[in-house]
């Protein structure tokens, strides 16, 4: 596998100087497993939501995670304007992103390949988009 190491360590350190959730003004419903695998699409628009385990109270940046999950890098900063997400916000989000991308590998190496392939280049994503 090759992924930079050092950029992930870097982008996991800077959302560790971010704000705390104890100092999000308003904590919010989270689905906390927003991932393509997880939505329903007709007619190319968005019908469902699947996958409601996760859900919990708290730092809804987490859901940003789908940012990287879908989009490009155009329909990443649409959707960033449109959810009004701050600095430190969409950070919070990236490094969402990026542990649930990372937290594949070791779970999913043997049984699930194809999906550690595509955690890996979500990665890639989010680390390009961290420079």
């Amino acid at each position: 596998m090759d992924l930079d190491l050092d950029a992930a360590l870097q982008v996991w350190r800077q959302a560790m100087t971010l704000p705390g959730i104890e100092q999000v003004a308003t904590l919010r419903w989270y689905h906390g497993d927003l991932l393509a695998e997880n939505l329903l699409v007709r007619g190319g628009r968005l019908a469902a939501v699947l996958d409601f385990g996760s859900l919990a109270v708290g730092d809804p940046t987490v859901d940003i995670i789908i940012a990287w999950e879908v989009l490009d890098a155009a329909a990443r900063d649409v959707f960033r304007q449109t959810v009004g997400a701050d600095d430190p916000s969409w950070l919070r989000g990236r490094a969402w992103a990026l542990t649930l991308a990372l937290g594949t590998f070791p779970y999913y190496w043997v049984t699930m390949p194809d999906r550690c392939a595509s955690r890996l280049a979500i990665a890639r994503t989010i680390l390009d988009d961290a420079t």
